[in-house]
């Protein structure tokens, strides 16, 4: 018995450490270049909050239309703040939701919240990068009236939340040089018929936002700023696309 004590105690133990290994792995994510820092601050353009999420809000212009944002697996939320600042500047209202451990998996309807909080916004779109992508799928799947639209930055869903079905304005764009590029097109069986699939030449995946390289990723061969022009470009005409409904 004594040795049955001890052994149970060790596991519990081992348990113990794997589960704060994990929390600090997951409270130390990558971080934001100085780009994305930059990004952060108010200017005559844009107003920029960051209680409790962070939010783009366009000045002088009372947007009807909103995009909410989940980031990608183990990145800080606000290495999109210059994309996401972009896409404000053009008239939209930008939500950028901060995750648990910083892994969207555990924020799944954190858009929630948000969209109570903003009755004024008529049509709401949610995307994300990669994780944050996948899981804003999930959040469609499971409330499909919550939502106008989906904007999926290098993600797809995953199989158990197919949206095939939904009438739902869908946008995936993509860089070809991404180490998981394959599997975008291979996502269109899960997407609406009507998806706008956004191939970026050259593009990859760690340049959907501004946070360094990544693992297992495909050497870019056009710059960051050029890549992320066209994601700016192609998530503001879905917006734009719901705006005049």
């Amino acid at each position: 018995m004594r040795i049955l004590k001890w052994v149970g105690l060790g596991l519990i133990v081992v348990l113990a450490l794997a589960i704060l290994g994990f929390v600090i792995w997951g409270s130390t994510p990558s971080g934001p270049m100085p780009e994305a820092k930059a990004a952060m601050q108010s200017d005559a353009k844009v107003q920029v909050g960051t209680g409790p999420w962070i939010t783009f809000s366009p000045v002088g212009v009372q947007p009807t239309t909103g995009l909410i944002f989940y980031p990608g697996g183990h990145v800080d939320a606000r290495a999109y703040a210059p994309m996401l600042r972009q896409i404000a500047e053009r008239g939209a209202l930008v939500v950028l939701v901060p995750m648990p451990l910083n892994l969207a998996v555990f924020g799944v309807n954190r858009a929630d919240q948000v969209i109570e909080a903003h009755p004024e916004i008529e049509h709401w779109v949610i995307g994300g990068h990669s994780l944050g992508g996948a899981m804003a799928s999930a959040y469609v799947h499971g409330k499909p009236d919550a939502v106008d639209g989906l904007a999926l930055w290098a993600s797809y869903p995953a199989d158990n939340n197919s949206l095939a079905n939904r009438d739902l304005k869908t946008t995936s764009i993509y860089g070809t040089n991404d180490g998981q590029a394959a599997k975008i097109p291979a996502s269109k069986a899960l997407l609406p018929a009507s998806t706008t699939f956004v191939p970026i030449d050259g593009g990859n995946h760690a340049q959907f936002g501004w946070y360094g390289t990544q693992a297992g990723d495909g050497q870019a061969a056009i710059s960051r700023e050029a890549q992320q022009a066209q994601i700016v470009d192609a998530t503001t005409a879905l917006l734009a696309s719901l705006d005049s409904k």
